[in-house]
């Protein structure tokens, strides 16, 4: 399935170049650029977070599950080049889809730890498609009697979207776009999000567990141009730019039977978006 924000980045696309220069130089726009915010905006719902309150699992339980995520806006000023292509003064569509699913499963290990694993299976949607592996490892401790549970997680997402981002066929028959009587680009994101993060959960009767939690992020995220214009050019150039992010969240779960659990999160890198997650796990195994 295809995130919404897969339109935007059309603002890195570094829209093909003109018939008489074709510029294919990689570009390394600055870390305060609208490039590089919004490649760390369209990183904020791909980061691989938990969705789930720390909770002492016992050993050998399964979890499969299902997350939906809310797809932030991209601000048109900000779907604007300022390093990579200046000069470019129209914003690129940016809100294809609002709701990111994304498949899950967890394996219960002995002494508190856990894997987890998610995959985005390359499937065509609306002329778009993505490969996308999040995995993670994390460990879970008791604190204060048990009244309290500490969890440690480590996680990284990474793979590739796919889809005409530079160059969709509205562009395409633009007379005063450069991608004008071109063929429909086939452009590739690398999200490329790896972090660390710690939460607290306690629990509220019998069924719910609130957290909160905070974390880092480092992001590398790639992008490159696929365009062939009308005079046979092809842009083939990349935009690259690494970037550190601070993290907060906080939700909670709600188990509505002994094997089926409810929850919801809200996780934001404060400089970049907010975003809401919720999940859906069945518990298979022990409880």
């Amino acid at each position: 399935m295809i995130p919404g924000w897969v339109g935007a980045l059309g603002a890195l696309a570094l829209l093909a170049p003109s018939a008489t220069a074709q510029g294919t130089a990689d570009c390394f726009p600055a870390q305060s650029s609208n490039e590089a915010r919004m490649m760390a905006k369209l990183d904020v719902p791909l980061a691989f977070g938990a969705v789930t309150a720390p909770e002492g699992r016992p050993a050998g339980r399964v979890e499969l599950g299902l997350e939906l995520t809310y797809v932030p806006k991209v601000d048109p000023a900000l779907a604007i080049p300022t390093e990579c292509r200046p000069g470019k003064l129209r914003p690129e569509n940016t809100d294809l889809i609002s709701v990111l699913p994304r498949p899950r499963v967890a394996v219960i290990l002995p002494w508190g730890f856990g894997v987890e694993a998610s995959w985005i299976p390359p499937f065509r949607i609306s002329d778009a498609r993505a490969n996308l592996v999040g995995v993670a490892l994390s460990r879970t401790t008791a604190m204060q009697g048990g009244a309290v549970l500490l969890s440690i997680r480590a996680h990284g997402t990474f793979g590739v979207v796919k889809g005409p981002i530079t160059c969709n066929d509205d562009a395409l028959q633009d007379a005063s776009s450069e991608c004008y009587q071109g063929t429909r680009s086939d452009d590739a994101f690398h999200p490329n999000v790896f972090g660390v993060e710690a939460a607290i959960g306690w629990r509220l009767g019998k069924s719910l567990r609130p957290y909160m939690g905070a974390g880092y992020n480092h992001l590398a995220p790639r992008f490159q141009v696929n365009f062939t214009n009308q005079f046979d050019q092809t842009d083939r150039r990349r935009v690259s730019v690494d970037l550190d992010r601070g993290v907060l969240f906080a939700g909670a779960s709600w188990r509505a039977t002994q094997a089926f659990e409810l929850s919801a999160e809200v996780y934001s890198p404060p400089t970049d978006a907010v975003t809401v997650r919720v999940a859906g796990r069945m518990l298979l195994g022990k409880q």
